[in-house]
């Protein structure tokens, strides 16, 4: 008996272990740095070779889906009459869908708010639902930005809701910020033009825990949650300001110079390092050592490097083997750099035909994965050495990143969910 329930414990263990590491809880992965460390997805596929399914989706948007257990999560907006363009002229209806993870069928949609957005336009690249879900198996998040935020139990049922009011964004150019989740708190980054503030609420009742006003304009950055000697961080990129704060209480730990204007990158962390990027009229690439960040840490050693060029405009980086990979702009022109140094290994590396590179990396395997607008997808070996070792392609459209659990790679693009498996 004795041994039979040790087996058993194992057992639960072992799966226990299993289903953590094949969730993608938040849009960059559960480590917020766009590795997978158990994925083992396909290097190769088509429309017609390794899709295990395919389900339309309704309207458009350009969040992340979310996965936990064998759930997938995916959020958009649809007009009742056809998919909403950038301009908008009747309600759209703003949905949270839960499918199979391993089948693709629907488990449960809900329809969370229906209302026409006061702006009337978004910019024509984005959509009105850019805003990433989040979960951590309690709960789902739902976020819409001036649509609102939304709690749901894992079966679809609505828990509470929360508005923040109406965003005003630079010349029109609509939303994205996606919120971040640790324990019992769960963070907004509403950096606009006219009110930018960080919020964090209690994640069980959507109750204010702390509100700080900030001196920023419009941003689409998510803000990052960092576990670092016992203190849960909050770190923002910006413009005027990177700003970590005490998640607990909202107080300033340290903070440093800003970006570039329109940061929409999100920050990645690994190794007691964040890794802060933004590349609009102008280039920033900051690494940040948090063993020695305290205060104003210009111009201290707790700036570990800087570089002033390549940064990407929209793609987040991708942190991996202690090296940082990231676009140029919103190109397919790749940079792979020493993440303790900053030095350069290769840089300006050609991925042809990737359209717009809006879609961030994704690491599974040694293999990094690199979606552009267009539906192609090169995959590169990681290293020290430029290697493209297989180019897929799709016939949709995409925005949204490439999410990873286990031997599936999921893609989500303008129309349609991918399930691409081994």
């Amino acid at each position: 008996m004795k041994k039979a329930t040790l087996i058993l414990a194992a057992l639960f263990i072992a799966t226990n272990i299993f289903c953590q590491d094949t969730n993608w809880p938040a849009w960059r992965g559960t480590n917020s740095d766009g590795v997978a460390p158990s994925g083992n997805p396909p290097t190769s596929w088509s429309e017609t070779s390794n899709v295990k399914w395919v389900v339309d989706l309704p309207g458009k948007g350009h969040s992340t889906p979310v996965i936990w257990g064998n759930t997938i999560f995916v959020t958009s907006a649809a007009d009742r009459e056809q998919t909403p363009s950038s301009q908008v002229n009747s309600p759209l209806q703003f949905v949270i869908m839960a499918f199979d993870k391993n089948s693709g069928k629907e488990l449960w949609k809900k329809v969370l708010a229906e209302e026409k957005p006061t702006e009337g336009s978004t910019h024509n690249d984005n959509s009105w639902a850019s805003n990433s879900p989040v979960t951590d198996g309690k709960h789902v998040y739902a976020y819409f930005g001036s649509r609102g935020l939304y709690c749901l139990d894992m079966q679809g049922n609505l828990v509470w809701s929360r508005n923040f009011g109406q965003m005003e964004t630079r010349m029109n150019f609509g939303e994205g910020s996606s919120p971040a989740l640790y324990k019992d708190k769960i963070a907004v980054q509403w950096d606009d033009q006219a009110d930018s503030k960080i919020i964090v609420v209690d994640a069980n009742t959507g109750k204010d825990v702390w509100v700080k006003k900030r001196d920023e304009p419009t941003s689409w950055t998510s803000p990052i949650i960092v576990e670092y000697a016992g203190k849960a961080q909050l770190i923002t990129a910006g413009t005027n300001k990177v700003i970590s704060y005490d998640l607990s209480n909202g107080d300033i730990i340290w903070q440093a110079n800003g970006l570039t204007e329109n940061v929409i990158p999100h920050p990645a962390y690994g190794d007691g390092a964040v890794y802060l990027l933004s590349g609009y009229r102008g280039n920033s690439v900051v690494a940040v050592d948090l063993s020695k960040a305290k205060g104003n840490i210009d111009g201290t050693d707790a700036i570990m490097w800087k570089l002033s060029k390549n940064a990407p405009y929209v793609p987040s980086p991708a942190l991996y083997d202690g090296k940082l990979y990231y676009l140029f702009g919103n190109a397919g022109k790749l940079t792979c750099a020493d993440a303790k140094t900053g030095e350069i290994y290769y840089e300006g590396q050609n991925l042809p035909d990737m359209g717009s590179a809006y879609p961030s990396p994704v690491v599974a395997a040694g293999n990094i994965y690199f979606l552009g607008s267009t539906g192609t997808c090169h995959v590169v070996k990681s290293g020290t050495n430029f290697q493209i070792t297989s180019t897929n392609k799709l016939d949709d459209n995409f925005s949204a990143s490439p999410v990873v659990s286990g031997n599936a790679i999921f893609l989500r693009g303008f129309n349609k969910l991918y399930c691409i498996s081994r």
